[in-house]
């Protein structure tokens, strides 16, 4: 069977010597070709096999033995369908550098990587270039967004003009619960708002930046309430942890050299356990109570205590005038009198006639009576005229 070449569906025929061959005789092909240019065969080839498919090559080279057709338009199809590869790959060479093109927006930053390292960054808008892809890559996050981290809740956003609050709050205990520095346990819902300080140190130097974030927020939030005690963490010290704990959450991420910008910390709840809410309420109402109370205690003693001390001064005051008064109407008694003394041993009978008439002067000034000698011509006065009368009006007047 092998020595007549015959096979279960006949004479099988001698493929290497069949003239209908297109490709021609292989052995004798791949003889001839040994020290030919395989590029260019595979070309000629290709451009023959389209020709056939759109009916085209020489018609009058058509029944040569040979195959193949005109060997001259053969060329020419080779040459038109080299240019037309070359053109088509320069346009996508064209295509693929004109890719690297970006353009940075004023709020971005522009992270080049080569082959996925670091090159360089662009921080100023404007129009940029890379070397296109897969040799260089960008990217370009917002360093001017201020961007939320909830811990101790979850909720929605909702914003009313300038305003925004919550709405839809979920607790998260395992997140908001803390022991205070009096070993008191308190309930703490908080916000951190942060943004992008530096994009390739934000992209490349901690590998999950808002998962490390938030456990740093929530770790120094601890240590913060661990040297706090409960009442002032939920009454007047809200803004000194804030501060505090805003300023060792960026210490602590620029020690990781994180490129993170903490803009503020804010408190969204401060609230004892719920299980022990109700006695935390009414162990504020009494402290409130007793503020009350003591306010009340200040504000009557700060009235009291003034009043009373300013009636003193002024008894002090009122007897300090009374004896100056006394003390100097004593002493121009005592020189009146050691005048007239004076005056009386010098003219003693002068003397005691002016002060005789001085003293019938004081006795009848007050006395509504009027005294007529009778040796002044008593005698011509009507007995029925008004004397006291005209003597009061000529007082008056």
């Amino acid at each position: 069977m092998s020595g007549n070449n015959k096979g279960p569906w006949g004479q099988r025929p001698n493929r290497d010597k069949d003239t209908n061959n297109p490709w021609g005789d292989r052995k004798k092909n791949r003889a001839s070709n040994s020290g030919s240019d395989d590029f260019d065969e595979l070309f000629e080839k290709i451009n023959e096999f389209f020709s056939k498919l759109s009916g085209g090559g020489n018609k009058n080279g058509g029944g040569n033995k040979n195959g193949g057709g005109n060997r001259n338009g053969s060329d020419n199809g080779v040459g038109a369908f080299k240019m037309l590869v070359f053109y088509l790959a320069l346009g996508l060479l064209v295509v693929w550098l004109a890719s690297g093109f970006y353009r940075v927006q004023p709020e971005e930053q522009a992270v080049v990587l080569r082959f996925g390292e670091w090159n360089r960054t662009q921080t100023d808008s404007g129009l940029g270039y890379h070397l296109p892809w897969p040799i260089e890559t960008v990217s370009k996050p917002n360093v001017t967004f201020q961007r939320r981290i909830e811990i101790g809740f979850r909720g929605d956003l909702s914003r009313r003009g300038q305003r925004a609050s919550y709405v839809g709050i979920q607790d998260v205990p395992k997140e908001s619960l803390m022991v205070t520095g009096d070993e008191n346990i308190i309930d703490i819902d908080f916000v951190v708002v942060w943004s992008i300080k530096d994009a390739k140190s934000y992209l490349f130097n901690i590998r999950d930046p808002e998962g490390t974030l938030k456990k740093v927020a929530e770790s120094m939030m601890r240590e913060v309430i661990g040297q706090t005690d409960i009442q002032p963490a939920l009454t007047q010290a809200r803004t000194q942890i804030e501060s505090r704990t805003k300023q060792l959450i960026q210490e602590t991420l620029n020690s990781y050299d994180a490129g993170v910008a903490i803009e503020t910390v804010q408190l969204q709840k401060v609230d004892p356990p719920g299980q022990v809410v109700d006695a935390f309420n009414e162990v504020q109402r009494a402290r409130a109570d007793r503020e009350r109370l003591r306010n009340e205690a200040e504000a009557y003693r700060n009235d009291i205590i003034p009043r009373a001390r300013g009636q003193a001064e002024q008894l002090i005051q009122e007897a300090e005038a009374y004896r100056e008064k006394v003390v100097n109407q004593a002493t121009g008694d005592a020189s009146r009198f050691t005048s007239v003394l004076k005056s009386y041993s010098q003219a003693k009978e002068v003397t005691a006639k002016r002060m005789y008439l001085e003293t019938l002067e004081k006795i009848y000034g007050n006395v509504d009576k009027v005294i007529v000698d009778d040796q002044i011509g008593g005698s011509g006065l009507v007995p029925f005229l008004p004397v006291n009368d005209v003597t009061k009006n000529s007082k008056k007047k």
